[in-house]
Order: C-alpha cells, then structure tokens, then sequence
C-alpha cells in the first residue's frame, strides 16, 4: 500500500537505526518526547526501542486527549448523563475511563443512565432529529485533529434550528501543552528534555508554524514525524543531528501531509465557532493558561455549560470533599514524561487494560496500554524485535 509498505521496510529500518548508532555521541544522553499517543503505539509495535543505542532515551509525553482529561471534567460529564432526559453522547475510548469513585459512563449507561457512543459527532445531530423531546448532549474531546468536526456539527445544528442539541466542550491544544512540558523542568520532578518528535494528525491541521516558538524561545528542537516506523526512526535520526550540531530548529519529516500553514479550511471552521478558554485544567499539567477552546458568543445557545449552568453548579458544590484520582496512580507523572509506565506499582497487577485504574491504560493512545501491550516485553528475556515484526 502507497505510503505504509515503504515506511515499514525491514532493511530500511536497521539502516536507519544504524545511521543513528552511527550518529549519536556515546558521550552523551539523548532525551526525545514523542508527543503523540499514536507515536507511542508505533514506537512499541514496532520495537523501535530494540533498535536504539541505550544512550538514546523515548520519553512518552502527554498526546492523548482521553488521557489528559481531568476527573472533574469526567465527572461533569456523567452529571448531565445522569440528568433526566438526557441523552448522552460521546467517542468509544471515554466510556470505560474512571471517574470518582471508580465509577464510569459505561457503568453508569449499565445503571440505565442514556450514553451513547459514536464514531462521529454528526451521529448526535442524528440522534438530536430523532428524539426532539429529549436533550442530546456531545461530549466533545480532543486536540485540534477533532475540532473542526465537532465545529462543523454545532454549525449546522444553527442551521437545522436544533433547540435540543449541545455540547460539552474539552478540546484542548498541542503548543500550549509543550510550552507547559518545558515548563516543568524547573519543577520539583525537572523532566531531561532535548527535543521533541512532534505530532503528526495535529500537524497537518494546524501545520508546522506553530511550533517555531519552541527552538527560539526554549532552544527545544522539533521534528514533525509521520506514524509509521521508518518515519519515527528518521525523526529521531535528524533530532540527534541538530543536537550534535547544536542547532535548534523545527524540521518536517512528514511532508507528505504536513505543510507549513496547514489545513486553512479547517483552521477558519473552527475560529468561527470556538475562542481561547483562559485557563484550563489537565490531568498531570494541571491548569495551563489559554490551552482550551470553548464555544463563542455566536454559538452560546449549543454550549451544554451555558445550557446546563444549574447542574453544572450543582456537582461543582456536591463534589468539593469528594477524593478525585487514585493516589497509587502514576498516570500524572506519565503524561508530563517524568516517570514510565512500568514504574507505576499499579502497572499490570492490578492495573490492565482489562481493569483499568488511570486514563493512561485505557485509552488506545495512552502510554500504559501501549507498554502493556507491547513494551513490557522489553523487560523479559524476549527480543522485541522478535516478538514484533519491523513489516507490521
């Protein structure tokens, strides 16, 4: 297949993987971030950890959108579901993700609550049609690769003159979560940092601009890289070159989707519809100034906080003594890439993707379900090279 068979060649990879053997100073220690969830997965599936020199370090940021969503933010959430004549919306990865007290929306749907679970946010204007006694709220997520769709639904239910369709609003955006990153590095558990592998999907929205702010104002490099394995191991490749060099500077290596305005369409669909929050909370960041969207003044009427404030205000007040994430859990320090999956004492007895205990394991993007999948094997006496295929 065009564009996947050539990036997941075998012989390509060990060149590659020699070329950086070649290439990294064995003086030196290499710390790159992947940000994305989906470079995570890649990078265990395919073994690429088997293939780097040990003084060449991945470090698993905080790109998965499930992952960095708060508790309160869940539990608002399961608030409106619970309301009466609500029918609750939202993408499969977010059902099975705890809330207070180990409850869930999957839980709660179990209990008779209405959640429904969707491929795509066009299915609630649907649903929306179908039940107009009822009110069907969407429980958006995600960074900017999400947006634009859930922009457009809330267009054309002005359109439509829906009355009984909102959305609860969590998108949350990819710069000014590496601008906190970076941040903690000065924090009481600093994060050893070089460079970053930088986002694919978000990257051929919102193109490689935004990120130039990162060499010049942190002297951090980035590197856009695509999902495949040949593209993650030539990211890491030219990232050891600038830092041998010296240089910081932001580079694509996924130019085959990734321009350096990105996708202008999509980018105006959704200024039309959403305005920066001034603050708002991550799970592991904690609050980060203008690092949210929330619905602007034009759309107010299809805002579920502006729709639902009372049961909003209610929660707030009823869950203010009410403990939040399980203390035991490391998933916080997983995102901000200062701890690893295997050092949770959760991780794998008793946390599973099975039994999951934090967002990290439940999410298919998330760093503990993909080094259960897959990384754990680099601690046992099996080759992961073995036990996974360079050719997929």
């Amino acid at each position: 297949m065009k564009y996947v068979d050539e990036f997941r060649d075998g012989e390509l990879a060990q060149k590659l993987a020699q070329d950086i053997k070649n290439a990294a100073n064995p003086n030196r220690h290499y710390h790159l971030m992947e940000f994305c969830g989906g470079h995570t997965h890649a990078i265990f599936r395919y073994g690429l950890p088997g293939l780097l020199p040990s003084n060449v370090e991945l470090i698993h940021g905080p790109g998965c959108p499930v992952c960095v969503l708060p508790m309160a933010r869940l539990d608002m959430a399961m608030a409106l579901a619970k309301s009466e004549n609500v029918i609750l919306c939202t993408y499969g990865d977010m059902l099975r993700v705890p809330g207070s007290g180990r409850t869930s929306l999957l839980k709660i749907k179990a209990q008779g609550c209405d959640v429904r679970m969707l491929y795509s946010p066009a299915d609630a204007l649907l649903i929306a049609q179908q039940n107009p006694d009822r009110e069907v709220v969407f429980f958006a997520i995600g960074f900017e690769t999400t947006t634009p769709p859930t922009a457009v639904v809330i267009q054309q239910a002005q359109k439509l003159g829906l009355k009984n369709f909102s959305v609860f609003c969590n998108h949350v955006l990819t710069p000014a979560a590496m601008h906190a990153i970076l941040a903690t590095r000065d924090a009481e558990e600093p994060l050893k940092l070089d460079g970053f592998i930088g986002p694919a999907h978000v990257s051929t929205l919102i193109g490689s601009k935004p990120y130039e702010i990162f060499p010049k104002q942190y002297g951090t490099p980035v590197v856009i890289a695509g999902f495949e394995p040949l593209d993650v191991l030539q990211a890491i490749l030219m990232l050891i070159k600038q830092l041998n060099a010296g240089k910081s500077e932001i580079e694509n290596e996924f130019t085959r989707a990734v321009t350096v305005d990105g996708n202008q369409k999509a980018k105006s669909i959704t200024d039309d519809v959403f305005e920066l929050r001034d603050t708002f909370e991550w799970r592991g960041l904690g609050f980060v100034e203008k690092s949210a969207l929330k619905i602007n003044e034009k759309y107010a009427e299809f805002d579920a906080e502006n729709k639902f404030q009372e049961i909003f205000t209610a929660y707030t007040e009823s869950m203010k003594s009410v403990p939040k994430d399980n203390k035991a859990c490391e998933c916080p320090s997983i995102l901000r890439g200062v701890k690893k999956p295997n050092d949770c004492k959760l991780f794998d007895n008793p946390c599973t993707p099975d039994n999951p205990l934090g967002s990290c394991m439940v999410s298919s993007e998330g760093a503990c379900a993909a080094y259960y999948q897959y990384g754990r094997f680099l601690n046992s006496s099996v080759n992961v090279i073995d036990a996974v295929e360079v050719n997929g």
